[in-house]
């Protein structure tokens, strides 16, 4: 029979699930809609709010706010969500605040790191094996892909994305989507290349490094317009399943991407959109 371990002084409100196997520290708070499942820990003074549910496995730990009402001045009271993934670790004084818009929710993966005094906004996605350094700060409807890294004191623009194995250096300022696979950083944000080491560490054959590589190159140092290089990079390299999700990453940028001059952008929805309005 498996038994938690609660202490006396954590205020549980009626309504609140709690798993198997669960340590729940002196003075953490956890509200009625909060679904905390097994082998859990919640660390002294964790306040845990909203339709807010911990997955199997995580740590919080102190003075973590998770699930309170988001700053978006738009919110109404519509139901929103937050959903934390399996073996997270969430570390000291980070806030993840609920989302705005009916059923919408704010989602960190499994596996992730996400250090103390970061801060990640309403109707985000975090993907799996994700590590938010000290101070990294995410606005409203950011997109961060797995296995990506953020530097510590790191703010991003809403709308963000950060693609799959990227590596974003700490101190920057990032109001663009940065492509998968790269590592850049600093304030004007610069692309380096290709997060090698990363793709390395991540078990990416040679092969898959060189087409990235060429990849890269093409629309990156090149005077291709974007949608000429990703055209040729479409036709004359192998469609392996990461420079599929490359291209299909560039294509569908919101913002803009990180590393392209304001004269080979492409037409960004946004642009498209206004476009039309004015037709």
């Amino acid at each position: 029979m498996t038994k938690n371990n609660i202490h006396s002084t954590a205020i549980i409100e009626p309504g609140a699930e709690i798993g198997e196997d669960v340590i729940i520290e002196p003075y953490a708070v956890i509200k009625e809609n909060v679904k905390i499942k097994n082998r859990v820990t919640i660390k002294s003074h964790v306040y845990i709010d909203g339709h807010t549910t911990i997955d199997e496995g995580s740590v919080i730990y102190p003075y973590a706010s998770i699930g309170t009402k988001t700053q978006d001045l738009k919110y109404r009271g519509e139901k929103t969500y937050v959903n934390i993934g399996k073996n997270t670790n969430i570390r000291e004084f980070v806030s993840i605040n609920s989302s705005c818009g009916e059923d919408t929710s704010v989602d960190v993966g499994d596996n992730c790191l996400i250090m103390a005094y970061c801060h990640i906004a309403h109707n985000c996605s975090v993907g799996n094996h994700v590590i938010m350094s000290n101070n990294a700060t995410l606005a409203g409807h950011v997109t961060v892909e797995d296995y990506a890294i953020i530097g510590g004191f790191t703010p991003l623009h809403q709308y963000v994305r950060i693609g799959r194995n990227a590596m974003v250096g700490g101190m920057s300022r990032v109001p663009k989507d940065v492509p998968p696979f790269t590592i850049g950083g600093g304030i004007p944000f610069r692309l380096a290349g290709l997060n090698l080491i990363g793709l390395k560490r991540a078990g990416f054959p040679l092969s898959t490094r060189q087409l990235l590589t060429r990849a890269f190159k093409i629309l990156f140092r090149s005077d291709f317009s974007i949608k000429e290089a990703l055209e040729i990079i479409e036709n004359d390299l192998e469609p392996t399943p990461e420079i599929l999700h490359f291209v299909n990453f560039c294509k569908n940028t919101r913002r803009g991407l990180m590393g392209i001059g304001e004269d080979r952008e492409m037409e960004t929805i946004e642009q498209k959109e206004e476009q039309l309005v004015g037709r």
